[in-house]
């Protein structure tokens, strides 16, 4: 009875594991076909219009007083006095300051003497000689004379002009260096004037842009603690480019009647170099570049397909395309590290990429 029993349980086990193999042996559904094996890249498009576009570049410049000049004497001598005030309006020809010329005009009134002495004694030699009652010798001695004192006449009366400095120009005058009484020597330095209306703004722009730039653009520009922006012209550009920074320097012309534009100050400036009317854009993380050149990628009847182009204008965020690429064609924008020529994608219109059409 016992082996019986013994045999009905190895029979049970041998008929469960049977049971459990064949429940683990799933059926084959035999080979995947070729469109369930390819799957389709999901992209997003955007479909390229022309629209306005705006070229232009940042850079930053120096305010520059229109006219600036510094004043300093040309000779020594002790300061009698000074006749301006700091800080204040100058206009041109106004006497700011004399230097003593007492010793000069001691000098002239001798010399002045010794001219009217000389000139009378070549006028009897010369009376003298057309009698032909002295040599041409004698008379040549009295005129020589004569010519000597009065240029030493004019060079006394030069020494005198450079005792007193006159403004060259209309402007505002600085602070002053000096004091009545003190002894200046030769080239001392007075104190500054400044012409600050108009002001100049020089700036330096990057090579690649001197064959655009010219005389009579507008820039705009604004500087610290003013809100308001600035505009002025260019009036002249350098003729050479700086081989250090490979950039080229302009300065332009801008009003300043309130005087809020002081020379020295740092000014951001704007400069618009041309308007294309109708360009064609696109973000710039759309276009790849290689050693072969510039490629971007368009969807063609569902599919990728990769086009050559030559850029253009760069701004921030976007890139003009001169060839290539055509109004109407279908950029692809998104996904570009999954597909290759030929990759068949699923595309959808991009969203949060906006490009104006032309007004």
């Amino acid at each position: 009875m016992k082996k019986i029993k013994k045999k009905y349980l190895v029979f049970s086990l041998v008929v469960i594991i049977c049971i459990a193999g064949a429940c683990n042996n799933k059926p084959d559904k035999g080979p995947v076909s070729r469109g369930q094996q390819t799957s389709r890249v999901p992209v997003e498009v955007l479909v390229v219009k022309p629209k306005i576009l705006v070229n232009e570049i940042f850079t930053t410049g120096t305010i520059l007083a229109n006219e600036r000049v510094e004043l300093r004497n040309e000779i020594p001598g002790r300061v009698i006095n000074i006749l301006f005030e700091e800080g204040r309006e100058v206009a041109k020809g106004d006497l700011l300051l004399k230097i003593n010329d007492s010793d000069l005009r001691a000098q002239l009134s001798k010399n002045e003497a010794q001219e009217k002495l000389a000139a009378q004694e070549e006028f009897r030699k010369r009376s003298l000689l057309e009698l032909k009652a002295i040599s041409q010798e004698e008379y040549d001695i009295a005129s020589n004379q004569l010519k000597t004192l009065l240029a030493e006449r004019d060079l006394i009366l030069a020494q005198i002009a450079k005792t007193e400095i006159y403004a060259p120009f209309s402007g505002k005058i600085g602070l002053r260096y000096v004091s009545p009484g003190s002894y200046l020597v030769a080239n001392s330095l007075i104190a500054t004037l400044q012409q600050t209306d108009p002001v100049k703004v020089e700036f330096s722009v990057p090579e690649k842009y001197s064959r655009i730039l010219t005389p009579g653009m507008t820039i705009n520009f604004t500087v610290e603690n003013f809100l308001h922006t600035f505009s002025g012209k260019i009036y002249a550009i350098e003729s050479e480019v700086n081989p250090q920074t490979r950039t080229i320097t302009a300065r332009a012309l801008s009003p300043n009647p309130s005087s809020h534009l002081l020379p020295g100050k740092f000014a951001r400036i704007n400069i618009i170099l041309e308007i294309i009317p109708d360009a064609l854009v696109i973000p710039s993380e759309a276009i790849s570049t290689e050693l072969t050149g510039s490629f971007l990628y368009i969807c063609k009847n569902n599919k990728a397909s990769s086009v050559k182009v030559t850029p253009g204008i760069r701004t921030s965020k976007e890139i003009q395309i001169i060839e290539g690429l055509h109004a109407g064609d279908s950029l692809i924008v998104s996904g570009l590290l999954q597909i290759n020529e030929g990759t068949p994608v699923d595309p959808k219109p991009a969203e949060n990429l906006l490009v104006s059409e032309v007004e």
